[in-house]
């Protein structure tokens, strides 16, 4: 069985698996399909709103497709949850990440 296959049975079997979602997310990239990742980081987001990875790495692919006003708005979801759970590392990468922004 297939990463993108196991992970998804996992996630029938309990839909708010937080780590399940994230690895989906990141197979999906690895798998050159940005666009599938970014559904599945937006369902971990919605299940899982302290699960600051998803906002760092779903406002790089966001980036990497240039969607600038959706990246600024990720980055600032996902300051907003560094900030919540004491994520200090994440917050420096996304502040700089948004800061790099402004200057586009």
């Amino acid at each position: 069985m297939d990463k993108l296959a196991a992970l998804t049975e996992i996630l029938q079997m309990d839909p708010t698996n937080a780590f399940a979602r994230y690895g989906l997310a990141m197979e999906h990239l690895s798998q050159s399909n940005p666009e599938a990742a970014l559904v599945e980081f937006d369902r971990l987001i919605a299940h899982s709103p302290d699960y600051v990875p998803a906002y760092q790495i779903s406002a790089q692919t966001l980036l990497a497709l240039e969607h600038i006003e959706a990246t600024r708005a990720r980055l600032d979801e996902g300051i907003a949850a560094a900030q919540r759970t004491g994520n200090a590392h994440a917050l420096a990468e996304m502040q700089a990440m948004r800061d790099e922004l402004a200057q586009r």
